[in-house]
């Protein structure tokens, strides 16, 4: 009990979405779960997932598998994502098994199957995180180490599971009060201009208060617009508070 409370006294004072990621992949090593794949998205619908890169996704998976999973596009028939999208909680994937043996499986999920095999990814469980939003969706899969089987895996579980759950769902609440960039990074000027927006200030306002012309506000506004993939501004400041990239506090 007491390594756990000193581990979540980690967790909650990480500073930073790499040293909270360090924390996290070796307290699940020390269980026996050396690859993880996290992701989370705010973009959900229906079976939909949005664009992977408005997604935050983090794993120490080689990209060997990473890019036919992501780019090539085989997450979408994933079933272990399809369960985590239609439920909360820990999954063995030994419920993988189970839906094999019952033909339950489309030719597309089991090819996704049949990769996982080849790349060693045969034995552990998923945790899908409870959301109060319909559009956002966390999850991680937890792979145990090569050669461990899955019987091995549930017995862990049945001993540890409750704790691992644990430092799952603290983690992942941690990680959504981190600034998060990934493939979209906006510049200090384009989070100031935001920021104001955010505020309810008019282009003019912001010219007068940054000390700048405002066709250069609205520049940096469209450069916002941009790196953000979005339309509209009013869409650009809620997607950089989504990822926690606007009124930061500096370390």
């Amino acid at each position: 009990m007491q390594d756990l409370v000193v581990h979540l006294d980690r967790v909650n004072n990480a500073s930073s979405v790499e040293a909270l990621w360090r924390l996290h992949q070796d307290a699940m090593a020390s269980y026996g779960f050396d690859r993880l794949l996290y992701g989370y998205t705010r973009y959900r619908s229906g079976r939909s997932l949005g664009d992977p890169q408005d997604w935050v996704v983090l794993t120490n998976f080689p990209s060997a598998y990473m890019r036919p999973y992501i780019e090539d596009g085989l997450y979408a028939n994933a079933p272990m994502i399809r369960w985590a999208l239609e439920n909360d909680g820990a999954c063995s994937w030994s419920w993988l098994h189970q839906m094999v043996a019952k033909g339950a499986f489309t030719p597309p999920e089991l090819k996704v199957l049949e990769f996982n095999r080849k790349m060693g990814i045969t034995a552990g469980y998923t945790i899908s995180f409870r959301s109060v939003s319909q559009r956002a969706k966390g999850g991680i899969g937890l792979c145990a180490h090569p050669g461990m089987p899955q019987d091995e895996v549930d017995a862990l579980w049945t001993q540890h599971g409750p704790t691992i759950q644990v430092m799952n769902n603290v983690f992942h609440l941690k990680l959504l009060t981190l600034p998060y960039s990934g493939a979209r990074q906006l510049t200090q000027r384009q989070r100031e201009v935001l920021q104001w927006v955010g505020d309810g200030k008019t282009a003019q306002d912001i010219a007068l208060l940054m000390g700048l012309t405002a066709a250069t506000v609205e520049k940096h506004l469209r450069l916002a617009r941009e790196a953000l993939d979005v339309e509209t501004t009013a869409q650009a400041v809620l997607k950089a508070a989504f990822y926690n990239q606007m009124f930061t506090i500096d370390a």
